[in-house]
């Protein structure tokens, strides 16, 4: 098997610089002929954007709009390219619809399955589901991509699981990390001894400890990052220093509640372009957190790495029976050019909420502040001034440190 899945993961800077600036400017006029999206845009010369630094100009598309779209325009609310196809339509939670094709690799997979190993002469036991959402279909169409074969075996009917990986001798596992240990141990269980040398997962959080356990078990198991939407985001390789973009997608990190990139290093929104010409969504917000971690990864994939999911940026409060938004701490801090950064907290102080605003600057008097607080929170707050650079990099915007207990 060769080291890569293709030569778009080892490119160098110019040249992926170069594909950019070839690739971007044409996925963006396929939005725009699209109706839904091409509303959602806005007037966009497509021409002019040929980098990241220019992307960063446009609008960001939330889920919630591509829901209203789809409510007021059904089924799909204008969202594919005139002359655009599809083979399936899925439903995820909203419920929101996704198209899907059968097209090679259409979802991007491929390249996280090549990097964990799995090619010609493996059997993937997908345990991902097939009904409604598209992960099952995901993998499948990824696991298709590297040659493997398939047992689509879907959730739950754990005894059958191991019936059928035992029968069949599956050797990789696709699926939630938590799940492949329900199998193993029910396999023991029923005195089963499985082939189980992989595992590719996703969909949920995959802790240290679970990892180690599958490698005492002879699995080496890898994580994705993956959205209806928008397919594979980003990925582990064996070196498992972080995760590498997927060459399909453009990703930004933005300060939540807003469009803004943060500066390197900082936790903020993860923000996606994809490349994929049958549903050309640009800048769409995926609601997650991360962070870009410097340099290259040592597996030698050049794309750019992130720290993988690090939590939700919707961090929407109610304080005092009000809500307090992302983008209203962001417009906070458009307001004044000394401001770096602001974090509202919410707590208690006695039985009442309490709302404190800190504030990054290097004035000193809060009193500066109290009407903007006022005006853009629409609430009353205690504002606290701290320097430059003090506050957590976390991505918070919004602190609840209320007990609700």
């Amino acid at each position: 098997m060769s080291s890569y899945f293709d030569d778009l993961e080892t490119r160098s800077a110019d040249r992926r610089a170069a594909d950019l600036a070839r690739d971007l400017p044409a996925q963006i006029a396929r939005a725009q002929a699209a109706p839904g999206l091409a509303r959602l845009l806005g007037e966009v010369d497509a021409n002019a954007v040929t980098s990241a630094e220019a992307l960063a100009a446009l609008p960001v598309i939330r889920k919630s709009e591509l829901a209203a779209a789809q409510k007021a325009n059904p089924p799909l609310g204008g969202l594919i390219p005139a002359g655009g196809g599809y083979e399936h339509i899925f439903q995820s939670p909203g419920p929101i619809y996704e198209i899907g094709r059968t097209t090679h690799d259409w979802w991007r997979m491929g390249r996280f399955l090549h990097a964990l190993g799995i090619g010609a002469g493996d059997i993937v036991q997908n345990c991902f589901g097939y009904h409604l959402t598209p992960a099952g279909m995901i993998f499948e169409s990824g696991a298709r991509a590297v040659g493997a074969a398939v047992l689509p075996a879907g959730t739950g009917q754990t005894d059958l699981q191991v019936r059928a990986a035992a029968d069949i001798g599956c050797t990789a596992y696709a699926g939630t990390p938590d799940y492949l240990k329900v199998i193993l141990d029910r396999a023991e269980a029923m005195g089963e001894r499985l082939k189980f040398s992989r595992a590719a997962v996703g969909g949920g959080a995959l802790f240290p400890s679970l990892r180690a356990e599958y490698a005492d078990r002879g699995i080496q198991c890898l994580q994705c990052y993956a959205t209806a939407d928008l397919g594979n985001i980003a990925y582990e390789s064996p070196a498992m220093e972080g995760m590498i973009v997927d060459d399909g997608v453009i990703v930004e990190i933005v300060t939540p509640g807003t469009g803004t990139p943060v500066m390197p290093g900082q936790v903020g929104e993860v923000v996606v372009t994809t490349l994929n010409p049958d549903y050309p969504l640009i800048r769409f917000a995926t609601g997650d957190l991360s962070a870009v971690l410097p340099g290259e990864s040592p597996c030698g994939r050049t794309n750019m790495r992130i720290k993988g999911w690090m939590g939700r940026a919707d961090q929407t409060t109610k304080i005092k029976g009000m809500f307090v938004r992302p983008e209203q701490v962001a417009a906070l801090v458009a307001r004044h050019d000394e401001v770096a950064r602001a974090r509202v907290i919410a707590q208690r102080e006695g039985e009442m909420d309490l709302m404190i605003v800190q504030i990054e600057t290097r004035a000193a008097n809060p009193a500066l502040y109290e009407g903007s607080v006022l005006e853009t929170l629409k609430l009353r707050g205690r504002v606290e001034l701290v320097p430059p650079g003090s506050l957590p990099n976390d991505g918070k915007v919004i602190e609840d440190r209320r007990s609700y207990d």
